[in-house]
């Protein structure tokens, strides 16, 4: 049994999902291990209660595991303070949190948003919509030719009217991964904020906010092998502290009249109405599970994986590979007269799971002239056994299509 291998048989037991199965669409969601899916049923079933409410013992025990988790979270990622935490639904709730709050609170005619070609859809309408209201600008980033974004590029361009740059840490689609370092020095050398959405480097990634010097981190608890339902924003706390709540209700107050309502101090202002509770507790667990593997392995892990699935891919003359080389275990590719989703219907016919489609990043699809690209993203569980189940698959399609 060599390395990778035995890394993955050490996790795929504890994963009910996935027996029998090759799944290779950890990028959308991810599969849940047991701890996770005990955490969740604890929590929903002899553990439950409301928090932050309640004076009987048991709400307050959840007020506890819920605080806990917010802890928990701030040390995943370096945050200085578990009140630079704000639970949300998922990233694309916290990003447009930032876009509403922060962006309605500081954008004006004449600013300017930098996005790049290869962001989610969940990183572009939100800034749209924030700009149509503000009257602010948006600009776009090109790529490299190998498709990540063009720093040199972002650096002579970025300019005093830039308030905030927003960019994916990890490419959804073509695995490529950010220097996001070298972004925050250009974003604040000309004043402008950075946010980052972290949705495909939080579960693969070792994250130290101080390190990546943003503004602003989102990522979700379901493709950091949690729950759905639930997702985390950062901010620095000084900038967390100066926004205004973007919803009204329950929890997020400090003193309701008809007359005048005023709010609880960040992070409670932006949490509110009765919080997701068995979600963040699902969370904790999911961080801890994930966490224990080290992140630096879990890196090492699936971008050798992916390096393995493009070179067998690279064999195949009908084959387009699209992104770097070296990719954060993700792997887009188009079949020359194949639709990307009869490659995934005959795949799964193969019992060999990937995503097919434009992965909520149209204008990226436009860039690279296709439509869709078929998808195979791996996971801690994933293995050599997967590519070659994928190898098979691709065979087969070969065959039917000539």
């Amino acid at each position: 049994m060599n390395a990778v291998t035995a890394f993955a048989a050490s996790a795929r037991a504890d994963f009910p999902g996935i027996a029998g199965w090759h799944y290779l669409d950890t990028a959308a969601t991810a599969q849940k291990p047991q701890v996770v899916i005990d955490a969740m049923a604890r929590a929903m079933g002899e553990d439950y209660a409301t928090v932050h409410r309640g004076v009987y013992a048991r709400s307050a025990e959840m007020t506890l595991a819920f605080e806990a988790a917010r802890r928990r979270v701030a040390q995943f990622i370096g945050a200085a303070s578990e009140n630079e935490i704000v639970f949300v639904r998922g990233a694309t709730e916290g990003i447009n949190l930032v876009a509403q709050s922060w962006g309605g609170a500081n954008l004006k005619p004449g600013d300017r948003i930098m996005l790049s070609v290869l962001e989610h859809h969940s990183n572009i309408v939100p800034w749209q919509m924030v700009a149509q209201r503000t009257g602010a600008q948006i600009d776009i980033c090109p790529l490299t030719g190998d498709g990540r974004i063009d720093l040199d590029w972002l650096e002579a361009n970025l300019t005093e009217a830039h308030k905030i740059v927003a960019l994916a840490h990890v490419s959804n689609v073509l695995g490529s991964v950010l220097g996001a370092k070298r972004v925050a020095k250009a974003a604040h050398r000309v004043g402008a904020k950075l946010l980052l959405d972290g949705c495909q480097a939080a579960p693969r990634m070792r994250l130290a906010m101080a390190e990546l010097d943003c503004d602003f981190y989102v990522f979700s608890g379901h493709k950091l092998y949690g729950p759905t339902g639930v997702g985390v924003l950062w901010a620095r706390g000084e900038i967390l502290d100066a926004m205004p709540p973007w919803q009204g209700g329950g929890a997020m107050i400090d003193r309701v009249t008809f007359e005048r309502t005023t709010y609880a101090p960040a992070p409670q202002r932006f949490e509110a109405g009765t919080p997701m509770i068995t979600e963040v507790i699902a969370l904790h667990a999911a961080i801890d599970y994930v966490e224990a593997f080290g992140m630096e392995n879990l890196f090492a892990h699936e971008s050798g994986l992916a390096a393995q699935a493009r070179d067998m891919l690279r064999d195949i003359n009908t084959v387009r590979l699209f992104g770097p080389d070296q990719s954060a275990g993700i792997v887009s590719f188009a079949m020359e007269g194949v639709h990307p989703h009869d490659i995934g219907t005959i795949l799964d016919e193969e019992g060999v799971a990937i995503r097919a489609g434009h992965h909520c990043a149209q204008p990226l699809m436009d860039h690279i002239g296709v439509p869709a690209t078929a998808r195979a993203s791996f996971g801690l569980y994933s293995d050599e056994s997967d590519i070659a189940a994928l190898a098979r698959g691709i065979a087969r399609v070969q065959r039917i299509f000539g």
